[in-house]
């Protein structure tokens, strides 16, 4: 219950004082209430610092890598890897260990096949901080607005390192770019109800990308990725499992734009 409220009331200022932004915040706090008790005693303190210990430095040298794979490590990159730091919160001493990391992956002697495999040794079992992990490479490569075919090679042998199939892969790639892609869009949406009457057939279209669904799916199928994708961005799942909490928030910005997308189709097929 105080999950809901403390999430209703952060959702109504967050978002000016709108009904959604309260609404979005009760469904937050929801998951949050829901999702506590269940993770409570499975994840003590040292099971959570091994977690993020493997999540840290798993991140950084493959961001590195990530960003040379095209030849050179642009400024739109770089400008990427340093804002992830900075929503981090990283100290002094931990933000130069994320530089040096970053720059090992640079080196072309870094083991890319060792570095997965030693975060699938402590992080393997669970999907969703997997999924998080790729759609932060995947963001770092759209930081330059352009994939490079040598970017997106490189992610697909990530992804198969992970244990993901090609038709997976593809499936999310899309998926983050179109909530990328949204994330501009879904805040002007959001803030009343006369902008579902004026959705272009183009938003739309986009909306249905961000859930990964065709927009022939029924409304049960249509509630079912809703939901799942929610779940994969719970977070205090994530929380729970060792990544930092200021490293959470990429995720609950990606619960945002699910949701005002869901939204957004909803209102439409209700019109």
């Amino acid at each position: 219950m105080t999950g809901k409220i403390i999430g209703g009331l952060v959702g109504f200022f967050i978002f000016g004082g709108s009904v959604f932004g309260a609404l979005f915040g009760i469904l937050i706090g929801h998951f949050f209430d829901k999702g506590r008790a269940t993770l409570e005693g499975r994840f003590n303190p040292e099971q959570r610092a091994k977690t993020q210990h493997a999540f840290f430095h798993a991140i950084f040298p493959v961001l590195g890598h990530l960003a040379k794979s095209d030849g050179r490590v642009s400024e739109e990159e770089i400008a990427g890897t340093e804002q992830l730091m900075t929503r981090m919160g990283l100290g002094d001493d931990e933000r130069q260990l994320a530089i040096n990391l970053f720059k090992q992956g640079i080196e072309p002697s870094f083991n890319l096949e060792k570095n997965l495999s030693d975060f699938m040794a402590v992080c393997g079992n669970y999907g969703d901080l997997k999924q998080l992990y790729l759609v932060y490479l995947i963001n770092l490569a759209y930081a330059d607005n352009h994939l490079h075919e040598n970017e997106e090679a490189l992610l697909k042998t990530i992804s198969e390192q992970l244990g993901y199939s090609f038709f997976t892969f593809n499936h999310l790639l899309g998926m983050v770019r179109a909530q990328t892609q949204f994330q501009q869009q879904y805040r002007g949406y959001s803030q009343g109800s006369s902008r579902s009457s004026n959705t272009s057939e183009g938003e739309l279209a986009l909306a249905y990308k961000v859930l990964g669904v065709d927009k022939i799916v029924t409304d049960t199928e249509l509630k079912k990725a809703y939901r799942k994708l929610m779940s994969e961005y719970h977070p205090d799942k994530l929380a729970g499992r060792g990544v930092p909490d200021d490293m959470v928030k990429v995720a609950t910005e990606r619960a945002q734009e699910i949701q005002a997308a869901y939204d957004m189709i909803k209102k439409h097929r209700k019109g």
